[in-house]
């Protein structure tokens, strides 16, 4: 069984891709990194996916999906971070209900850091496919204010990155991410 946690490398045509996508990229890397380091080892596989090709149309994301569509049952969460790594909010949430109310209350575990809001649907293009089959899914809410300042542009550079900002993503995705990946159950379908 697998919780999947991603990002995507697509910007680089005009600046170095830092926000969109690098930052959605580093989190994803530095969750698995975090539980790795912390010597934690969930019930279930977190593995995860660097996409390509978005901006593309998703080629990446859909060669994924076919290759792994046969097992998509095995599948417990996909997560994709796709709007920069600003000050987080919460996640958005595709799921059942039953779900929703898990992932409430695994969102109450981020008080501390005041990041505790699910909000309606999670975004994603890399992750649709999934989503679309069933399984849940969920992306980073992040302060987007400043997100479409540096959207495709020169000043995607890692200069728009601020480490405490991205400390606090990576804290949320490290914690959402192991917890669905070492609950008992999988999420409700």
């Amino acid at each position: 069984q697998v919780v999947l946690v991603s990002g995507h490398l697509d910007s680089w045509d005009v600046g170095q891709g830092a926000m969109d996508d690098g930052g959605g990229a580093f989190i994803s890397w530095e969750a698995l990194s975090l539980i790795k380091d912390l010597g934690l080892r969930p019930k279930r596989t977190l593995r995860l996916v660097l996409w390509t090709g978005e901006e593309q149309g998703g080629v990446g994301a859909r060669q994924y999906y076919q290759l792994h569509k046969e097992n998509i049952s095995n599948f417990d969460i996909v997560m994709e971070s796709d709007e920069g790594t600003f000050k987080p909010s919460g996640l958005g949430f595709t799921g059942r209900a039953e779900a929703r109310d898990i992932m409430k209350e695994v969102m109450t575990l981020l008080q501390p850091i005041n990041v505790t809001d699910v909000y309606d649907t999670a975004d994603g293009t890399d992750i649709a496919y999934w989503m679309r089959d069933g399984v849940p899914g969920a992306s980073l809410h992040d302060d987007i204010n400043k997100y479409f300042w540096f959207h495709h542009s020169q000043g995607d550079t890692m200069t728009v990155q601020d480490p405490n900002q991205m400390n606090l993503c990576a804290a949320v995705w490290t914690v959402v991410s192991y917890v669905i990946a070492d609950m008992e159950d999988m999420l409700p379908r």
